[in-house]
């Protein structure tokens, strides 16, 4: 059977990562709570109960799920309790007046009040009204206290209507319906169906189904209009109805056409009898006067709402075990319907159908108001040498991203003086830019800037103090272009309120005693490390599971100029290697851990100044010494093309790093590792991953890529964890 669900998800996930604000109007029932618990990676769930009340349901019905999925989804969840929102009530109540004049039922603003405080009227006008994007009922709502009021509502070209989704199982006849996937619609709760609507609801009907079904699946979506005559007798609904309507298929999907060219797959034939498009002998239909039909249809639509229901629950009772769900269209996508004998399956499909619909229309990219997701506006500033880059994101929306880079006209002032003398140069290039694009630091809520060189530190999110400043412009603790990372997010926020942080500097460093000792006293093992990246990538493998970072044991492998290899236990740093110093595995520029006895020789040869040994463990060491380049894409061609020291060379590397990637598993004191994963540019690389995979295959669990570094969107998710109040932000030096 088709993998519907499977097909949804991948979906979703390539569309742009912004989340919709979904309002669940009944959160006391556990199957539509179970199914809002397994949509987190899509939406942003709005119960509208206390958080209390939810828990409680889950405490009482939902006793088989996850602990742990249950708790990420409430962390990532708001409550609304209208009796306590005087301030929505009273804007729903004006607009519930508004729309009931226009309708010529005038209301007193008591009724008004009294009808948006119901569940199900409250939900609708969130989404009416921008407070949400979609609002989701009808499990235990009557139609007259959800349905009826939401078509009411959120119709937004003059008729709505639904349709049926089924999916059915491998026992179904294959040739009936292509991949046993067919679509029915109807002319819904239209009082009056004309053949415009009858036409309109058949061309959307088709539109619903090229959203959901991929043309890799489907290259041709075909739909006909169905009439129980076919030969022009008055036997039948309305026959001439749905022949007027066959007239008018054409402009409308033209029309349709212009909104999206996937819509060009799209094939509609009318006046077909039932019998036909049931059977067979669809695949085999000719039209009168036209082109024989190609294919079976995928899209029935009915003339009236009695076939369309009947046609539904025969699928749905002579095939249990298919997955059906509806979709309503001409609302705009929102709003979700949900049959009384729903499963909770049954609600995370329809939710996520009409979620991709969503992210296929143009004109979403974000929830309209931040009524229960306040998205705050975070810069992000990562100094290089020679360059300064920026990001300016609304919540998790990247608005503009900038590298500015700095002449060496521009730099010959600073020559031969601290690096920590450049900042308010940087600073007035970054507000030059902001500038450029309407902002200003007082259209920001927060800084978060790259972390330098500091003591050794926990990981997290840290307010810029008085202290980490003096530390970083004396380079105590070395000099590096990320000390000024801090410096000018603290100039940028100077006599303002706005707070300025570092996020999990390089020097980030938990490690236990016993990781510390080495068999010299004099020489402890230290941690420096790409944190900001190794953080970044734990926690976004936990977020696409599901859970948190602190209940996870991970292995995250960065591989770039440098290859740092972290082991993450349950939300602890507790090993890897110092990759600035060039230990662990060889890297494109960078030694690698050396035999001691002939390193020593190496030293002391007198071949070798101390300059030169400094560049051969970083800077020309690794891939550089061994052929002569570090880019990789030219090592990986010379690999392809058969050149044998490329070939030796690069399994060396690949193997050094799954050496180091094994031995970090004791760290975990004998308790599993949940996933290794492979981040950095190098993980672009489709040989490498491929033979580290090889290697890793008895490690006892899988392997999951993140290719490049997302070192910008990482600084503003610390920010963000901090201004919703899911983090603590710590104070520098940690007590």
């Amino acid at each position: 059977m088709y993998d519907i669900e499977g097909s949804l998800d991948r979906q979703i996930l390539q569309t742009p990562r912004n989340r919709p604000t979904v309002l669940f109007t009944e959160p006391q029932d556990s199957r539509v709570l179970e199914a809002a618990f397994h949509l987190v990676r899509f939406v942003r769930p709005v119960f509208m109960a206390p958080e209390e009340a939810v828990r409680q349901t889950c405490r009482e019905e939902l006793a088989h799920l996850d602990p742990n999925r249950i708790e990420f989804a409430l962390s990532e969840s708001a409550f609304v309790d209208p009796g306590e929102r005087p301030d929505l009530l009273e804007e729903f109540a004006r607009e519930f007046q508004a729309v009931a004049g226009k309708e010529g039922n005038p209301v007193s603003n008591e009724e008004a009040l009294r009808s948006v405080r119901q569940q199900g009227i409250f939900g609708i006008l969130a989404a009416r009204m921008g407070h949400a994007d979609m609002v989701v009922g009808g499990a235990v709502h009557e139609p007259r206290a959800y349905y009826r009021p939401m078509t009411r509502l959120l119709t937004r070209s003059g008729f709505c209507t639904e349709a049926g989704v089924f999916v059915l199982p491998d026992s179904h006849p294959q040739d009936i319906f292509p991949h046993n996937i067919v679509v029915f619609g109807d002319v819904g709760v239209n009082a009056t169906v004309t053949p415009e609507i009858l036409a309109q609801i058949a061309v959307g009907t088709c539109a619903v189904a090229r959203d959901l079904i991929p043309e890799e699946v489907l290259p041709v979506i075909r739909g006909v209009l169905v009439s129980y005559s076919h030969k022009g007798s008055d036997e039948g609904p309305s026959p001439e109805l749905v022949r007027r309507a066959s007239n008018l298929l054409e402009p409308i999907l033209e029309r349709r056409i212009q909104v999206g060219q996937r819509f060009k797959s799209i094939q509609l034939r009318g006046e077909v009898k039932a019998s036909v498009a049931l059977s067979q002998r669809s695949a085999t239909f000719y039209e009168k006067g036209g082109a024989p039909w190609e294919g079976a249809p995928t899209v029935i639509v009915c003339p009236n709402l009695e076939m369309g229901n009947m046609l539904y629950h025969l699928y749905a009772i002579s095939h249990p075990d298919a997955r059906h769900f509806s979709v309503m269209f001409g609302l705009g996508f929102r709003g979700v319907s949900l049959a009384r004998d729903c499963s909770p399956e049954d609600v995370r499909l329809s939710v996520k159908a009409a979620v991709l619909r969503m992210h296929r229309c143009a004109d979403w990219k974000r929830t309209p108001r931040e009524t229960f997701f306040p998205r705050a506006r975070v810069l992000a500033v990562n100094p290089g040498s020679t360059s300064t880059k920026i990001s300016v994101y609304h919540g998790e929306e990247e608005l503009f991203t900038r590298e500015l880079q700095h002449s060496a006209e521009e730099l010959l002032p600073f020559e031969g003086r601290p690096l920590s003398e450049q900042f308010r140069f940087r600073r007035d290039a970054i507000l030059g830019t902001l500038s450029e694009h309407g902002l200003s630091v007082e259209n920001l809520d927060a800084v978060a800037a790259r972390g330098g060189m500091l003591a050794p530190i926990p990981h997290g999110t840290y307010l810029v103090g008085s202290q980490m400043l003096e530390e970083l412009r004396e380079a105590r603790w070395g000099e590096h272009a990320s000390n000024l990372g801090a410096m000018i997010a603290s100039e940028l926020v100077a006599g303002t309120e706005r707070p300025a942080f570092i996020v999990d500097p390089v020097v980030v460093d938990e490690l236990p005693e016993r990781v510390r000792i080495t068999g010299v006293k004099a020489l402890r093992r230290r941690a420096i490390s790409h944190a900001l990246n190794q953080f970044a990538t734990a926690r976004r493998y936990a977020e696409e599971h599901e859970t948190f970072y602190e209940r996870l044991n991970l292995v995250v492998c960065h591989m770039g100029g440098g290859i740092s290899v972290g082991a993450h236990k349950k939300g602890c740093y507790i090993d890897v290697n110092n990759a600035l110093d060039g230990e662990g595995p060889f890297s494109p520029q960078r030694s690698g851990s050396l035999p001691v006895g002939q390193l020593l020789a190496m030293c002391f040869s007198g071949r070798y100044t101390h300059q030169e040994l400094k560049l051969l463990n970083k800077g020309r060491g690794g891939m550089i010494d061994l052929l002569g380049t570090a880019d990789m894409r030219e090592v990986e061609r010379r690999v392809e093309a058969g050149d044998p020291e490329a070939e030796v060379a690069f399994e060396a590397m690949v193997y050094r790093i799954a050496k180091e990637i094994t031995s970090v598993l004791p760290a975990f004191d004998g308790e599993p590792v949940d996933q290794v994963l492979l981040t950095g540019g190098m993980a672009r690389s489709r040989l490498l991953v491929e033979k580290l995979r090889k290697y890793l295959a008895a490690f006892g669990c899988g392997v999951t890529v993140y290719p490049g570094e997302n070192e910008m969107a990482a600084l503003v998710k610390g920010a963000l964890r901090v201004l919703s109040g899911r983090e603590q932000a710590r104070t520098y030096p940690p007590t």
